[in-house]
């Protein structure tokens, strides 16, 4: 009972919202976030608990593949093109929740 009470709640991902060039990431509160690109690919991994989920976006007039899946060390959201990407992110609570808006851009 008391580690229950001295054990905060894991962060959830609850929602991605695909936007023209973008996601928008919805927690139940803030993450723990490392991310970066690699060879034109961005990954982000978030320290979360949450399901697998995948879809794809648009980037000037080009499709995005993003994909959420389990890691040993949280969930890891990648996304990828037939083109090299950059991005950067930035989050900020809202409505109770925590929403991270992730901007794409062609390198």
């Amino acid at each position: 009972m008391i580690g229950r009470l001295t054990t905060p709640d894991p962060i959830e991902l609850q929602q991605i919202e695909v936007m023209p060039g973008a996601l928008v990431v919805w927690f139940s509160g803030e993450p723990k976030l490392h991310g970066e690109v690699v060879d034109g690919t961005l990954g982000l991994l978030f320290d979360a608990k949450g399901a697998v989920q995948n879809g794809q976006l648009m980037l000037n007039g080009k499709t995005v593949n993003w994909r959420v899946r389990v890691t040993d060390g949280g969930l890891l959201l990648t996304l990828v093109a037939a083109r090299a990407l950059q991005g950067d992110w930035a989050g900020a609570p809202q409505d109770g929740r925590w929403r991270l808006q992730v901007n794409l851009r062609e390198q």
